[in-house]
């Protein structure tokens, strides 16, 4: 399982899978999390708008990562 890293105390789903590398685009993002490919704590999440927190784990496309907050 792969971490992401965070500075603020949340970032949304979709700007998550951006910058994590799985999504190519938003639009790209956007279309896989209203169409039920992405699981946040192991419940498909279908908001892109979703908070994610540090400790909450995302799945996409067999890809598990762990989101950390990031110390300063």
């Amino acid at each position: 399982m792969n971490e992401f890293f965070i500075k603020d105390d949340f970032i949304k789903l979709g700007q998550l899978l951006k910058a994590a590398g799985l999504c190519s685009n938003g639009a790209d993002a956007k279309y896989d999390i209203v169409n039920g490919l992405v699981k946040v704590n192991d419940s498909v999440e279908i908001q892109r708008g979703r908070k994610i927190k540090e400790g909450d784990v995302i799945e996409y496309k067999g890809n598990k990562l762990t989101v950390r907050k990031k110390d300063l």
